[in-house]
């Protein structure tokens, strides 16, 4: 997909550029802008593609898949991860990104063993007590933690990170080989400068490609009050009291090309078209997967179906089924295959099967009220 052009002489000769770590108001108390405002924004200042990865949750991806299929942006579908305290990797930023359908499908699982693990509201990840394998068919961004220690001088903080990140990223790459990234976040902080020597020597001695990103927080740099107030909500705090909590400044928005070009060098904006060409999934290619143990052996879904019923008309009509019912049955009958609606209505059969069985009250909703098949089926 070409990326979106914006009007000016200017605007024509700034770098394309995909934003591949961005977190909405679904990563709670953390992100200040819905994911319709951060996509339209990306489109607006014709980035070639945008990545919601907010932490631990793909929650806000189906907002933001409906403006960006409007307005044509390739959107790309991911989660952050933050390893927790108390190991050398404390700190570090995982993102993963989907590059298909089963990417996806195994994100999501990686997701849920998380959340199940830990109390509700929070996640727990770790590099044993993780099965990091199964985000293999995603591309695996590492963020590492900014040196902010008060305790020590900075560049004592920076060779702790170093040699941790060194061990780390040896690790991750026997799993992800050249789908692992080093993420660069500069967001005009004093030390970006010596940060970025830093990530640069790592990047030499790993072989570990770099890659720009802009821990997007927010759409815009006027929600930057938000941000704050969200931050201090989070600490339980009043903002004037939340000191070096609170982000230092408005760089954590979605900042204009020409601006990315004066920060990063060329490479590292180019990489990031690398990341979104082999993100290819798209939430279009969800379809729902109903179980087949549903399916009579030897039958299809659909003469399934007519079979259960037929069997159940001749139930609920001992008598013998009237045309009209007959009709009504076929009509229906019809439909359910036009839709290949078949293994929805196997299913919900096999639920209520399940549950008279165990003298569970259950009935039917909606529409079910004026279904024959669903009458004949027991629904």
């Amino acid at each position: 997909m070409l990326p979106h052009k914006a009007s000016g002489s200017i605007a024509s000769t700034a770098p394309a550029y995909a934003e591949l770590h961005c977190l909405s108001n679904f990563s709670f108390q953390r992100g200040a802008s819905h994911p319709e405002e951060l996509v339209e924004r990306a489109h607006a200042l014709g980035y070639s593609a945008l990545a919601i990865t907010d932490e631990c949750s793909v929650a806000g991806v189906v907002r933001a898949h409906g403006e960006a299929k409007k307005l044509g942006l390739k959107l790309l579908l991911g989660a952050e991860f933050v390893l927790p305290a108390g190991s050398p990797s404390t700190g570090f930023k995982i993102i993963a990104l989907a590059h298909n359908l089963n990417g996806w499908g195994n994100l999501c699982e990686f997701i849920t063993a998380a959340r199940r693990s830990a109390p509700k509201g929070t996640y727990q990840v770790s590099w044993a007590g993780s099965d990091w394998a199964q985000l293999v068919d995603c591309e695996i961004l590492l963020v590492l933690p900014r040196p902010t220690s008060s305790l020590q001088p900075v560049s004592a903080e920076i060779a702790t990170n170093f040699e941790a990140a060194y061990a780390f990223i040896t690790r991750l790459k026997g799993l992800f080989g050249s789908n692992l990234w080093l993420v660069i976040e500069l967001l005009h902080h004093l030390d970006d400068a010596l940060w970025q020597h830093t990530l640069e020597n790592l990047s030499t001695r790993t072989g570990l490609p770099l890659v720009a990103a802009g821990s997007v927080h927010m759409h815009v740099r006027s929600r930057k009050p938000l941000q704050d107030v969200i931050t201090a909500v989070r600490l339980g705090l009043p903002v004037a009291e939340c000191g070096f909590a609170l982000q230092s400044n408005a760089e954590a928005h979605l900042r204009s090309r020409e601006r990315l070009a004066q920060i990063y060098p060329p490479p590292l904006l180019a990489n990031t078209l690398v990341i979104a060409d082999r993100c290819r999934f798209n939430l279009d290619e969800l379809r729902y997967q109903y179980p087949l143990e549903t399916v009579a052996n030897g039958l299809t879904p659909q003469e399934t179906l007519r079979q259960y019923t037929y069997e159940g008309a001749s139930q609920r009509y001992p008598e013998g089924i009237a045309a009209s019912v007959q009709l009504q049955i076929e009509h229906e009958l019809a439909l359910i295959a036009e839709l290949n609606y078949e293994m929805y209505f196997l299913t919900v059969h096999d639920i209520v099967a399940f549950a008279r069985n165990r003298h569970i009250l259950c009935q039917g909703r909606g529409s079910a009220a004026n279904s024959a098949v669903c009458y004949c089926l027991g629904v």
